[in-house]
C-alpha cells in the first residue's frame, strides 16, 4: 500500500452525515442543541457514512473506515495546520488498531459537533493545544474496539478462541490452525458484531509506535506538491478575485471608480459588499492588476483619528480608575516591602505563511466552500446565514492550513467570501494579499500590567499580587463561556495559578475592550504568551533585586512542584548553567512555566552589540509533556514555537494610525530570518503523566527567557515589547552611525 496520504472527503459522505441531521449548532454562538463530545464507540451514522463510501459497512466508530481492500482510513476530528497532529493521531489509532502507520490514510472529517466536538473545547475546533490531549484515550480505544471486532469475526469463522488470535499489518492470525484473514475479507462480518463492553489496552511499555520519532504522514504530499492547502483550489469554471476593505477599521465604502480595472485583460467583474470590494479575474494577477487599478472612496468612520498612542493610554486609565474582577485570591497582603513595576505588550497580527483565503460556490439550493479552517462548524453557521440557505445545505470541504495560529478560529475571511460569491453564478475563490491579511487581521490584543509583590528581608516573595487591563477575546468568541462575575479566564492563565509556591496571592482584570470596528482575537500560546512574559520577567527582577541567582531564585519557589522543578533543572544542566564566564554584553536568561498541562523551562544565551542588536547565539528547552507520542513532532513543535516567539518579542508589534493598520507586509512586520535563529537544543523528561500540549508551549516561554537574557547582557529590563533596540544601544551615537551608514549603503546598491 502506498505511504499515507491526505484526501478531501467526498461530497457524498458529508451530504448523508449532513442529511442525518447531525451537524449539530455549535454551542458557543447559542447553538440550543445538546454538545456530545467524540465517542469511540458506535455513533449511529457512522455505518451509513461508510455504505455511502461504497465500503463495507465496518464502522465502529466516527474515526475509522476499513476500505475493501484492507485500507484504513482515520476521519481526523482536528485540521492539520503544520502541528503535525495527522500524524500523533495516526499513531494512536494505529498503534491498538494493529496496523503500521504507512497502512493508515488520514482525511479531514466533514462539519459534524456530534461525531468530532473536542471535549477540552466544547466543539470541532482545533486550537489551545489540545489535540492530542482531548483524543489521546479516545483514538487509542477507537483502534481497540476495531481490533476487537475485527478479532472476533475472525474467531467466529474459525472456530476459536480470540485471545489466540494475533493482529500485525491489518491481518488477523491464528498460529494453531495456520489461519490468516486481512482486515478487508473480516470488515463486512465485524460490523454485525456488538459492540465490547470493555476493550484492553496495551501498556506503555508493548508499545511499538508511541514514543517513537516517526515520519510525519504528509510529508510526501508536501515534497512533490500533491497536499492541497486552500489556495491550490481549483474548480471547473471557477473565476479568482483578490479584495480591498476599508483601510480604517470599521469603515465603509463610499463609491467605486472601475473603468480602468475593467479594461484590463482577464478581468471578468468587479463586486461590492458594504465596507469592500473585490476585482473578478481568469487568474490572480489579472484580478491584483484590477484591484491596483481601482478608484476607491471610503467612509471611514467613528475610527479616523484613532491612534496606538491613544490605545495604550485608554488602557493605562482604565486599569487605574475602573472597576476589577477578582479572578483568584488567596490568604492576605502582609506587611514587607512593596516592589512593583508596569508591563506593556502590543498587538500583534498572526501572519500565516498561507495568506486567507476561501472558495466559495453559491448555487439556489445550496452552498459549497473550501477553506482551511479550525471551526468548520462555525464557518458553516455563518455561511448559511449569508447565503440564505439551511445549515444542511452548506459543504465544507476543510483543506490543510498554511499556518492558524488563532488567525482561522475567525470565519470573517469565509462570511466575507460567501458575501461576493452570492452574486456570481460561477465558483468564486477569494484570495487575500499579503498586505490585506496584514492589515485586516484580528489582531492579539494589547495588554496592560500593574505587577506586584511583597518581599521580606531575603527578597523572598510573601505577597504576589497582577492587576491586567485588556479586551476580551472570549468576550467577543464564545460569551457563554465567561467565568464568575464576567471573568476572562484566558486573562490570568498561569498567572493565577502559578507553577510557583505562592499562597498569598490576587490577580484581577479590569475588561477594556478595543472600540468598535478593532476586533482582537486569539494568538499563539493565547494568555500565557500575556502572563508568563509578565510573571517570568518580574520574577526576574525580584531575583535580581535580591542579589540571586535567577535559577537558584526559582528553585527555592518549585520544591512543591517536582515537575516544574526537573524542567528547570534539566535545562540549566545542559546549558552549563552558572559555569565558567560569558563575554561582556553576553547573558543568558531562564523562564519556566506550566502551560497547556505541560511543564517548560527555556534558557536563552544572547549577545547585545554595542548599537542595541541583539543576537541569539543559543537557546536550550527542557520540557516535561506527559506521555510522547511523537518525539520527533516534539522537538519540532517546540523549536518552531519557540522561534515564532522570539520573532515576537524581537521585532512584532501591530499599530494604528488614523483608524488604520500602518503594517503591511514583511519588510514592516518583521519575522526572525533563518541567519538569525539561534540553534534550539530540545530535550525531554520521560513521563508516564497524561499527555501535554505542544503546539503553544515554546510561543509562550520564549519572550520572557529573551528579555531575562537580555537584560543579563545590559542591565536593562525590558517591561514592554518588541524589544527596542535604542534601549539597549551602549553608544547612541554609534547606533545612529550604524543606521545612517545602512541608509547610505541601500542607496548605494540602489
Amino acid at each position: 500500500m502506498k505511504p499515507a496520504a491526505v484526501g478531501a472527503v467526498g461530497i457524498s459522505r458529508r451530504g448523508a452525515l449532513q442529511a442525518g441531521g447531525l451537524a449539530l449548532a455549535f454551542t458557543w454562538v447559542g447553538g440550543s442543541k445538546a454538545f456530545a463530545a467524540i465517542s469511540p464507540r458506535q455513533q449511529p451514522a457512522d455505518a451509513a457514512a461508510a455504505l455511502v463510501d461504497g465500503n463495507p459497512a465496518f464502522a465502529p466508530n466516527a474515526f475509522i473506515r476499513i476500505d475493501a481492500d484492507g485500507g484504513v482510513r482515520l476521519v481526523m476530528p482536528m485540521a492539520e495546520m503544520g502541528q503535525a497532529i495527522y500524524t500523533g493521531s495516526a499513531m494512536l489509532l494505529a498503534e491498538e488498531l494493529g496496523v503500521e502507520l504507512d497502512q493508515v490514510r488520514v482525511e479531514h472529517s466533514p462539519p459534524n459537533e456530534a461525531l468530532y466536538g473536542m471535549p477540552l473545547l466544547g466543539g470541532q475546533i482545533t486550537g489551545g493545544s489540545t489535540s492530542t490531549r482531548g483524543t489521546y484515550g479516545v483514538l487509542r480505544e477507537a483502534g481497540a474496539v476495531a481490533r476487537t471486532l475485527l478479532v472476533g469475526a475472525a474467531a467466529a469463522q474459525w472456530k476459536v478462541d480470540p485471545a489466540g488470535c494475533t493482529v500485525a499489518r491489518g491481518v488477523v492470525s491464528h498460529a494453531p490452525s495456520g489461519q490468516q484473514l486481512g482486515f478487508g475479507a473480516l470488515a463486512g462480518a465485524a460490523a454485525k458484531l456488538p459492540m465490547p463492553e470493555k476493550v484492553t489496552l496495551k501498556e506503555p511499555k508493548d508499545f511499538k509506535l508511541i514514543g517513537q520519532p516517526l515520519r510525519r504522514v504528509d510529508s510526501a504530499g508536501k515534497v512533490d506538491g500533491s497536499t492541497q492547502f486552500g489556495i491550490d483550489v481549483r474548480l471547473p469554471g471557477m473565476k479568482v478575485a483578490t479584495v480591498r476593505a476599508c483601510p480604517t477599521l470599521g469603515g465603509v465604502l463610499a463609491s467605486v471608480d472601475d473603468k480602468a480595472a475593467r479594461a484590463i485583460p482577464g478581468v471578468v467583474d468587479v463586486l461590492r459588499i458594504k465596507d469592500a470590494v473585490a476585482v473578478v479575474g481568469e487568474h490572480f494577477w489579472a484580478a491584483k492588476r484590477g484591484l491596483d487599478a481601482l478608484k476607491v472612496q471610503w467612509t471611514p468612520g467613528q475610527n479616523a483619528a484613532l491612534t496606538t498612542q491613544q490605545l495604550r493610554a485608554s488602557l493605562a486609565n482604565a486599569l487605574a480608575k475602573d472597576k476589577a474582577i477578582v479572578g483568584k485570591e488567596t490568604g492576605k497582603r502582609p506587611e514587607g516591602t512593596l516592589v512593583q513595576a508596569t508591563y506593556d505588550l502590543p498587538m500583534l497580527a498572526h501572519a500565516t505563511m498561507e495568506p486567507l483565503n476561501t472558495t466559495v460556490h453559491v448555487r439556489p439550493d445550496q452552498c459549497e466552500i473550501w477553506v482551511g479552517t479550525q471551526v468548520p462548524t462555525r464557518c458553516v453557521s455563518a455561511a448559511a446565514k449569508i447565503a440564505g440557505v439551511a445549515e444542511d445545505k452548506v459543504v465544507l470541504h476543510n483543506q490543510y492550513l498554511g499556518g492558524g495560529f488563532g488567525r482561522r478560529l475567525e470565519t470573517d475571511s469565509v462570511e466575507q467570501a460567501v458575501a461576493f460569491a452570492k452574486q456570481v453564478p460561477y465558483p468564486l475563490k477569494v484570495v487575500w494579499t499579503r498586505e490585506e491579511d496584514i492589515r485586516h487581521d484580528i489582531v492579539r490584543p494589547m495588554y496592560h500590567d500593574d505587577i506586584s509583590a511583597v518581599v521580606d528581608g531575603d527578597g523572598q516573595i510573601l505577597w504576589f499580587g497582577d492587576r491586567i487591563a485588556g479586551g476580551t477575546v472570549l468576550g467577543r468568541w464564545a460569551p457563554a463561556f465567561m467565568g464568575k462575575d464576567g471573568m476572562d479566564s484566558d486573562l490570568i492563565e498561569c498567572v493565577a495559578e502559578p507553577c510557583y509556591d505562592l499562597p498569598n496571592l490576587k490577580v484581577e482584570w479590569v475588561r477594556h475592550d478595543m472600540p468598535a470596528g478593532l476586533n482582537v482575537g486569539w494568538w499563539r500560546g493565547v494568555g500565557p504568551t500575556h502572563n508568563l512574559f509578565v510573571m517570568e520577567s518580574f520574577i526576574d527582577e525580584l531575583a535580581h533585586r535580591a542579589k540571586k541567582d535567577p535559577v537558584a531564585y526559582r528553585r527555592a519557589m518549585l520544591k512543591k512542584n517536582p515537575r516544574t522543578l526537573a524542567v528547570l533543572d534539566l535545562a540549566a544542566g545542559k546549558i552549563g548553567w552558572g559555569q565558567g564566564a560569558l563575554a561582556a554584553r553576553v547573558g543568558r536568561g531562564v523562564a519556566v512555566g506550566d502551560a497547556f498541562g505541560s511543564r517548560v523551562c527555556a534558557i536563552v544565551e544572547a549577545e547585545v552589540t554595542p548599537q542595541g542588536e541583539v543576537r541569539m547565539r543559543r537557546a536550550v528547552v527542557a520540557l516535561d509533556c506527559g506521555i510522547a507520542v511523537n518525539t520527533g513532532s516534539i522537538e519540532a513543535q517546540i523549536q518552531g514555537g519557540l522561534l515564532f516567539g522570539l520573532s515576537a518579542a524581537l521585532f512584532s508589534e501591530i499599530t494604528l494610525r488614523e483608524g488604520a493598520i500602518e503594517q503591511s507586509n514583511f519588510h514592516d512586520y518583521r519575522m526572525l530570518r533563518i541567519n538569525e535563529a539561534p540553534p534550539v537544543e530540545v530535550h525531554t523528561v520521560k513521563s508516564g503523566e497524561a499527555p501535554g500540549g505542544l503546539g503553544e508551549v515554546g510561543t509562550a516561554i520564549a519572550a520572557p527567557a529573551l528579555a531575562n537574557a537580555i537584560f543579563a547582557a545590559t542591565g536593562v529590563r525590558l517591561r514592554a515589547l518588541p524589544v527596542n533596540r535604542a534601549l539597549l544601544a551602549q553608544d547612541k551615537e554609534a547606533l545612529k552611525k550604524k543606521i545612517a551608514d545602512a541608509g547610505h549603503g541601500a542607496r548605494s546598491a540602489a
